[in-house]
């Protein structure tokens, strides 16, 4: 192992791999450490009986041609090596509430239209809401990919308003307004925390167009690694941060838990914020700042049910995410209830090839928050005793049992099925209790729970879902905005554009 880097970035998720493609392409010496055996933090897969599964990251939006996502692929190497499978342009998103169907359509014009057929008397609310979201992310010059010159990439008003509140000034029909809601998993969301920029620019993103990653996400960190490499960058894996070493002024490198030490003039944390900080033993972090970000609220964790079906199977591939609410009350999920378990999942089926017809595997999530699995915290995988494996158990039973009212027959059709925990989120990618989303966002206090890429310590920046906003699309931009404290802004926009 090299011991010598101008760069060492910890963790190898998506925040990790983008600042270790963008500056190892630009010169820069660059080294990642990764604590597990596989790369790609949420873009890690895994594989049970010859099939694979996605662990995080399970369809992303804004990838036709000249649209953002596009861009960042494009200058990001991405585009020769990531296959995709577009969703249902009727229906990227179906909702169900009370046995009741509501489609997400593809295409501002075409999702007005679509959603206008359930709520035709709201026409008008349905087009001010999308004009809404559209602002609001073409307010965003980043997400415009357009040069700034502040610190500050989202508007004030959008981070001080939350989402029900915006929603509720979008419509005053109450059904429409869950509906509206109903893709809340894909941040989490709290209602009057959430701020509205967050919804806005996850809608914006995937409305535009959403697609399936063909194969697993795991060819996205695949594709930045090898890239990385080829710019003579280096990747460690089975290599924990046990500390950032500090003296007076700065850190001078990191010690692994295997001993080894890795120096450099620069570092980056992928980990989650308030595990970097367990990492740091110096007075250059005051009390007053770990305290600060010690306290901030984490979104929720989850279960999953992982689905092999059949081989012979004739179940048909669902080409859209399905979210199941009990009721239409898309914010009381989230206060979770042992005995009602579940109130929502969000059900897809992954594509292992762009023609085959038939379902191969599934998912199914729901929120479960880590209070549920703490009295197996300090057990280690694969070795969590006959009462943790009898609760997964009872909860990918209740999940399957609700999943065959909507959907006859698969059940019959399910060869294997391999669940996880909120444990098993946390040991994979190291977040706080599992969160899904790492760090709430909180309108109540919007400059508390935004977290800077800069630290208290010169020589230590931050990226991934914390830093920005969470999400592919989030998580790149926030690698920018990382970056560009060694780069320039100015740099990497005008590499992004003659790339475009």
């Amino acid at each position: 192992m090299n011991s010598n880097f101008d760069i060492v970035i910890a963790g190898s998720g998506l925040g990790g791999l983008v600042c270790g493609y963008i500056l190892s392409k630009n010169g820069f010496k660059v080294a990642i450490v990764e604590k597990n055996r596989q790369i790609g933090g949420c873009l890690q897969t895994f594989s049970r009986r010859g099939t694979k599964f996605d662990t995080g990251m399970h369809y992303i939006g804004s990838m036709e041609e000249g649209q953002v996502l596009y861009k960042f692929f494009k200058y990001l190497h991405l585009l020769q090596d990531v296959r995709l499978k577009r969703l249902d342009n009727d229906g990227y998103d179906i909702i169900s509430f009370n046995g009741e169907r509501y489609k997400y359509a593809s295409g501002f014009e075409h999702f007005i239209d679509t959603l206008s057929q359930n709520f035709p008397q709201n026409r008008a609310d349905i087009t001010k809401y999308i004009n809404k979201i559209r602002e609001i992310a073409n307010a965003s010059p980043l997400y415009k990919l357009q040069r700034v010159n502040t610190n500050s990439y989202i508007e004030a008003d959008y981070i001080k308003t939350s989402v029900d509140e915006f929603i509720e000034s979008c419509t005053r029909n109450p059904l429409l307004q869950n509906v509206l809601t109903a893709n809340q998993p894909l941040y989490a969301g709290i209602r009057g925390k959430t701020p509205t920029y967050i919804h806005a620019l996850i809608n914006n993103f995937y409305i535009q167009s959403a697609f399936r990653i063909v194969g697993g996400s795991d060819s996205i960190a695949s594709s930045l690694a090898s890239s990385m490499q080829s710019f003579g960058g280096q990747i460690y894996t089975q290599a924990e941060v046990e500390e950032f070493v500090c003296n007076e002024e700065r850190i001078t490198n990191i010690r692994l838990t295997n001993g080894n030490e890795l120096h450099a003039k620069t570092f980056i944390s992928n980990i989650h914020p308030q595990v970097t900080m367990e990492k740091i033993h110096s007075k250059l972090i005051r009390k007053v700042y770990k305290e600060r970000i010690n306290s901030l609220e984490n979104t929720i964790s989850n279960f999953t049910v992982f689905i092999k079906f059949k081989e012979d199977t004739t179940l048909k591939y669902l080409n859209s995410n399905f979210y199941y609410y009990e009721k239409p009350d898309v914010w009381a999920c989230n206060n979770y209830d042992e005995k009602r378990f579940p109130q929502s999942y969000l059900y897809m089926h992954q594509c292992e090839n762009e023609h085959n017809p038939f379902a191969t595997s599934a998912q199914i999530i729901a929120y479960m928050p880590f209070s549920q699995v703490n009295k197996w915290a300090n057990t280690i995988l694969n070795h969590r005793g006959l009462d943790y494996e009898a609760f997964k158990q009872e909860k990918a039973s209740l999940l399957l049992d609700l999943l065959e009212n909507e959907f006859p027959g698969t059940k019959a059709a399910i060869d294997s099925v391999y669940t996880s925990s909120p444990l098993t989120y946390r040991d994979y990618t190291a977040t706080k209790e599992g969160s899904m989303y790492g760090i709430l966002r909180d309108k109540n206090f919007p400059m508390q729970s935004l977290v800077s890429q800069r630290t208290k310590i010169p020589n230590l920046l931050l990226t991934g879902q914390n830093i920005n906003s969470h999400g592919i699309l989030g998580v790149i931009i926030g690698s920018i905005i990382t970056c560009s404290e060694l780069l320039g802004m100015e740099k990497i926009m005008n590499d992004i554009a003659l790339c475009n």
